[in-house]
């Protein structure tokens, strides 16, 4: 598979102009104010495991508009008896959170992880998931990067992003997690989301994308030959009207502008011959970051899958000392 984009050189160094909208923090800030003011209740359930060293918990938790969403909280024993540093991760492209114990990698690593349900989706790959996303939609490209396209207020990611910043908040009500150590992770669509939430929420004290999705859309949109960017495409392609509209709205989602307002040290990763996510369009998040404590991986020969367990590895290792 050849190298989709800029050599690395230009890449270390690329730093577009992304739109931002001049009302982004006043949007985001109506748009958690609504869903707070929604209230809702977060439920913890124990659930029966063959795990004798780590504890599962179904969860769920008031998202967007109060909504309910599911996840899953995988924690050591030892956490019955102290607060522990969280990992909350999410999600890549129509997945679900899936059976309970099917990520214990964190939980072995002696952290809370609480892994959240990706509304609407989970019919993609692995096991299912079990969020609905109760919202219509206008005319769209069948996947959900157009739901709702035509207004930053209707747009699918709208509610995704809030539910993500939401569990943030819901954080306090788990006994077992330190909310005071919160770190936010995931690959690909789980990276996209993970900049938005550590954007939105200033209590999470460390971010780690992999391979981040739903960065520098413009571009994305443009160049990257494989779905589910193309989604966007096709839908412009139909609606041959509606581009200024479309990249407005896709500017209030937008991972570069969150990287703007991320205040935690971050460790990114990157793959060089992906055709999912261009490594222009993580560079251009990467490079948005004001915080002197950064790093991006690159891995020159691999695809969308990234680094895979060898990043995980390198994440294990870097994420103790910036929580403590």
């Amino acid at each position: 598979m050849p190298l989709t984009d800029l050599p690395l050189d230009a890449l270390v160094d690329f730093r577009p102009d992304v739109a931002e909208p001049a009302d982004f923090d006043e949007f985001w800030a109506r748009t958690l104010a609504e869903s707070r003011a929604a209230g809702g209740s977060v439920v913890i359930t124990s659930v029966a495991t063959p795990f004798t060293d780590l504890i599962v918990e179904d969860l769920t938790f008031p998202g967007f508009a109060g909504e309910p969403v599911k996840g899953w909280i995988t924690r050591p024993l030892r956490s019955e008896s102290e607060r522990l540093p969280v990992v909350v991760e999410y999600l890549g492209y129509n997945g679900g959170r899936g059976l309970p114990g099917e990520r214990l990698q964190w939980a072995a690593a002696g952290y809370v992880h609480v892994l959240m349900d990706t509304r609407g989706q989970g019919s993609g790959w692995g096991t299912g998931g079990d969020t609905s996303d109760p919202h219509g939609s206008g005319p769209a490209v069948a996947g959900f990067m157009t739901r709702g396209i035509s207004s930053p207020d209707t747009y699918f990611y709208r509610r995704v992003f809030t539910d993500a910043a939401r569990l943030i908040d819901a954080l306090s009500e788990i006994p077992s997690a330190d909310t005071d150590r919160i770190a936010v992770t995931g690959g690909s669509q789980g990276g996209g989301i993970s900049l938005a939430a550590a954007g939105l929420s200033p209590a999470v004290r460390a971010v780690l994308p992999d391979v981040p999705f739903l960065c520098h859309f413009r571009r994305s949109a443009a160049l990257t030959p494989k779905a589910p960017f193309t989604e966007i495409t096709q839908y412009l392609a139909t609606h041959r009207d509606t581009e200024d509209t479309v990249f407005t709205t896709l500017s209030y989602f937008d991972g570069v502008n969150f990287a703007r307002r991320i205040s935690a040290p971050a460790l990114f990763s990157v793959g060089l011959m992906d055709d999912v996510v261009l490594p222009s369009s993580v560079y251009a998040a990467y490079n948005a970051l004001t915080v002197e404590d950064r790093e991006i991986v690159a891995y020159s020969y691999n695809g969308h899958e990234g680094g895979q367990l060898r990043q995980w590895t390198r994440q294990a290792e870097w994420l103790p000392s910036r929580l403590g």
